[in-house]
């Protein structure tokens, strides 16, 4: 069988689909979430949904009764990452998993990113593990910034504080897709990916890219850190969150999410959709 913890997450969701397309059996699918109700759907086509809490030990001992491969998809409490994946690798070297897969970011071991230090102590507990693992350390979701696209068209203005970094996005579906494969073919026993989009963009190119969809004049307004941080505070966002988007988009201006690496566009079988196919797409 098949598992995958944070399944009713964007990803995990995601992931559960490019299955099914795939033709796996939805009996031989184990989706771990602590939320489970949000996969009703999954559960009428019959995937197995097992509630499984990364802070709940027990929980996840039973969720991975019987699962041969597990995809570990990182969980989104920065600062507790760590520990809560700690939990799940510690059930996992007295269970059934064979392989074990898991979503780390960019260039992990050389990243200017906040973000990479959790990933990267995970990565060491991994590679510990006395069973076949793969690394998928994937790139910037390109949705991180088309999500805030209406708010952008209302005010005719990207805000961040990137500078000229280069972002190499793709959609969050080119990642689960990547994830599916590596769940069911064979040959990524011990591999690292560096998963990214094949084609990039600085924030006053996003913007052109918005301007030119919808017909409007965006502009791009590069802010220092701490401002880009007050603006993410005022829009509502709590504390963390702010700090650590503010982080990763100064980690944009070194190079941070940013590479020429074709290792996605490999493991999907077809080029990344490109920010302005994704525009269009949306729009």
């Amino acid at each position: 069988m098949i598992a995958l913890t944070g399944a009713s997450g964007q990803l995990g969701q995601l992931v559960i689909k490019n299955l099914l397309d795939k033709g796996v059996k939805p009996k031989s699918i184990v989706a771990i979430a602590r939320s489970t109700d949000k996969l009703d759907e999954f559960a009428k086509k019959g995937v197995q949904v097992r509630y499984g809490d990364y802070e709940k030990p027990d929980s996840l001992r039973s969720a991975l009764e019987g699962v041969e491969k597990l995809l570990l998809i990182s969980s989104s409490e920065v600062g507790k990452r760590l520990s809560q994946h700690q939990n799940v690798i510690d059930i996992v070297r007295d269970s059934s998993v064979k392989h074990l897969a898991y979503t780390s970011i960019l260039e992990a071991d050389n990243s200017p990113l906040g973000l990479a230090e959790e990933h990267l102590a995970t990565e060491k507990l991994i590679n510990d593990l006395d069973i076949k693992t793969t690394i998928l350390r994937n790139g910037w979701y390109s949705e991180n910034y088309t999500m805030g696209i209406p708010t952008i068209l209302e005010h005719s203005v990207v805000l961040g504080c990137a500078g000229e970094g280069r972002i190499s996005s793709a959609p969050r579906n080119d990642y689960a897709l990547a994830a599916a494969n590596v769940l069911t073919d064979n040959g990524h026993a011990g591999k690292v990916y560096e998963l990214a989009g094949d084609t990039s963009y600085n924030l006053s190119e996003f913007a052109t890219l918005i301007g030119e969809q919808y017909g409007r004049d965006i502009s791009y307004k590069n802010m220092t850190q701490s401002e880009y941080r007050d603006v993410l505070l005022q829009a509502g966002l709590p504390e963390v969150i702010a700090d650590m988007l503010a982080d990763s988009e100064i980690g944009a201006s070194k190079g941070g999410l940013y590479s020429e690496s074709k290792d996605l566009s490999r493991l999907i079988g077809r080029p990344t959709e490109s920010m302005k196919e994704t525009i269009k797409r949306i729009a």
